[in-house]
């Protein structure tokens, strides 16, 4: 059984707020492909990347990707550049698919700058926008429907994607 919905967007679009608020109003289990791929390491995201590298942290979460979408858990939020791999996203494919779209302004304040996102140090709002150039078209190609997150709420959003959910089935 695949996923009701899966969530794919940029560091803090929101994915795992919504995803979580989502599967509560949808009485559905929600998997979070980061916390599955720390989960399974015993260790946190930012260790991985300093231990294995990039490689190696998408090696690990490309195994919590097929695991989260095989299980039919549900909802499903994706880390930021899980759609990099060729093979996520084909497995996407058939899917109903999430674009949280945020701004860089928004995604600055949910995210943070001392939060657990090893992708984002630095320069965040730079490396934030080169990584958003780069994925965009990517999120734009898996993506079932896109949701603006940008000043509203996790609830508010939520309610959008289950009203959106509704409309499709």
């Amino acid at each position: 059984m695949a996923p009701i919905v899966v969530f794919v967007g940029a560091p803090g679009a929101g994915k795992t707020a919504v995803g979580e608020q989502v599967a509560r109003r949808m009485n559905l289990q929600f998997t979070d492909t980061d916390i599955e791929t720390e989960k399974h390491a015993g260790t946190s995201i930012t260790d991985i990347f300093v231990d294995e590298g990039e490689a190696g942290f998408r090696r690990r979460e490309r195994d919590a990707v097929v695991a989260a979408l095989g299980e039919g858990s549900g909802v499903v939020a994706l880390g930021g550049g899980a759609v990099v791999d060729d093979e996520t996203r084909a497995d996407l494919s058939p899917l109903t698919v999430v674009w949280l779209q945020v701004g860089a302004t928004e995604a600055a304040k949910r995210a943070g700058i001392s939060g657990p996102r090893p992708m984002l140090l630095g320069n965040v709002r730079t490396t934030w926008l080169g990584q958003l150039r780069e994925r965009e078209e990517l999120y734009r190609e898996v993506a079932t429907h896109e949701v603006d997150t940008n000043r509203r709420s996790a609830d508010e959003v939520a309610q959008e994607v289950v009203e959106l959910l509704a409309a499709a089935s």
